[in-house]
Order: structure tokens, then sequence, then C-alpha cells
């Protein structure tokens, strides 16, 4: 197949044209800048230069592909995000780049569609397992990425077929988990929420076997992630790995700031990918947080 990628120099995007490539397909990935056309080349992609919002560039590059991957995202990394109007970029892109994305692949003939998505959307469920029929709750901070699985669904009106893929938490080698390593090592807290709950994790390699399996995938959403982890383990696993002997956790006051912003990332969220595995084969070459993760960060 041939497949159209946003956000193609970004983590997700890299592990997708790797995975991509391997699976023997070829991959379009679109280009902002010169610089970001020289990323993409050099990953064996074709750019092709344009803007998520620019309709026409988008359907110029998506002719001729079998399938669109919109991995495009901007998430402020670190103290950043609790600047007002830190989420304003990734919200747009979120909100509206998905439907130009969607209304350009429709223009170019393109029959399916996979969008990037996170799990954080799902409610706390403090130790029950969250499949993809749990409640969801929606907060200003969740809305956006609600908004983006509604507008690529509109493919289906004309008998194409969208894939809305549940991410967890990137951790590896990606600037927000390289920022809580950074803080770790000199001995800084890294923890959000409470100690024994449940957070849904992915390594940034499984990020792209899983856009692969999504090329074949029946319709819908799905969890995509390895086991989930309780945050006292993957504190502790971050800080060891930074070599320290232990991760400490921010105080309530901290997260009382954040608001919203922070409060998606305290969610006790035990997420089942199984789904994602009975429908398509499947499984993360990473199944279980390990210290190896951060083997290039350290």
């Amino acid at each position: 197949m041939k497949v159209f990628l946003t956000g193609a120099s970004g983590v997700m995007g890299r592990s997708s044209i790797a995975a991509l490539h391997l699976a023997g397909h070829e991959v379009v990935g679109l280009a902002r800048s010169a610089a970001s056309a020289e990323q993409v080349a050099a990953t064996g992609a074709i750019p092709h230069r344009g803007d998520l919002f620019d309709i026409d560039a988008l359907t110029a590059g998506m002719h001729g592909c079998d399938a669109v991957a919109n991995l495009a995202t901007k998430v402020p990394v670190g103290t950043a995000a609790l600047r007002p109007g830190s989420l304003k970029a990734i919200d747009r892109i979120r909100q509206h780049g998905s439907r130009v994305v969607t209304d350009a692949a429709q223009r170019a003939g393109v029959g399916r569609i996979v969008q990037q998505s996170l799990s954080f959307m799902y409610a706390d469920h403090d130790d029950e397992w969250i499949d993809e029929h749990s409640p969801i709750d929606v907060t200003h901070a969740t809305e956006p990425v609600v908004v983006a699985e509604h507008n690529v669904k509109a493919i289906e009106d004309a008998g194409g077929t969208a894939v809305s893929l549940r991410f967890g938490l990137i951790t590896g080698n990606d600037r927000n988990t390289a920022w809580l390593f950074r803080r770790a090592a000199a001995g800084r807290s890294i923890g959000l929420g409470a100690e024994h709950s449940w957070m849904h994790v992915i390594h940034p390699d499984d990020v792209g076997s899983a856009v692969v399996h999504a090329l074949t995938a029946p319709g819908g959403v799905y969890n995509v992630g390895a086991e989930p982890v309780e945050r006292r383990d993957y504190v502790d696993m971050i800080a060891m790995a930074a070599g320290r002997k232990g991760g400490h956790f921010l105080p309530g006051w901290i997260l009382r700031l954040g608001g919203e912003k922070l409060e998606i990332l305290t969610r006790s969220q035990r997420v089942s990918s199984q789904l994602f595995s009975d429908r398509t084969g499947w499984h993360p070459q990473h199944p279980k947080l390990t210290p190896d993760w951060f083997d290039e960060l350290a």
C-alpha cells in the first residue's frame, strides 16, 4: 500500500515510517519546511511539502495513496504545559486539522484513515480494567481528542474506513520521557497522582507496528499499548535508569495548579489492548515496561 503520513518527522511518524517500510509499504510524508523534508527523506519516505491546514496541498500529496495516517501533534513538554494557551496549537491540530485531513482524503479518493488518539480520555476506573466500551470523561483537555475521532469518521459516509488508535503515554526515547529523565537524575519529583493507580504506556516502536496493523483493521476505536503499570513502578523505573534509588511524586498543590491539563495524567487507567490484538494480530514488541525502555536516554 501507499500511505500518506502527517506528523512524519515526529516520534510517532519516524516509528511508523520504519514499520511501514519493513512491512513493504510506500510512504509519503508531509513536511512543512525544507528542514523537515530533509528529515523525512532521510527515513526513506517521499517528502511532500505542505501544511496540515492546506487542503489543496494535502489533496495533492494524497493522490494515488491507499491510506492516510494522521499522526500530527504538538504536545507541550514539561512546565511549558502549564502556561496559559499551551494546548492551543495541539487543540487546533486535533479539532480542525483532523477535519481538513479527512476532507482532503475524500477529495483524493483515499478510502482509509488512521487517526492518532489517546486513552487519557477514559474516566478514572481505579483498579477496574478498561476496554473500548468503558465510559470516557470529557473535559476541556480531552474534548479535542474526542472531536478528532468524530471528524475522521466522516470518511465512512463515502464508504471508507476510519480507525482511531487510543495510544497510551509514549515512554522511551521521546521528548517528554527525556524531560522526566533529566528531572529524576537531578533528584526532582516526576510522579503525578496516586502511587498505586494505573497508567497506560506504549514504547515508541510499538506505535509504528500498530499503524501497520491498523491498515487492515475493521473500522472503529482501539486501545493500543503495553501492559498497564502502577505509577510507583513507572516513577521508580525512570529514576533508577537515571541513577537514583527511587522517584518522587509531585505534591497535590501542583496538580491543583495544573487543573484539567494535569488531571488527565492522574487518572487511574488499567487499559486493555486485547481487542486490537484479537482483530488484527498486533502484539507489542515491548509488552511490559522494563528498564531497557530508557537505555537510549541513559
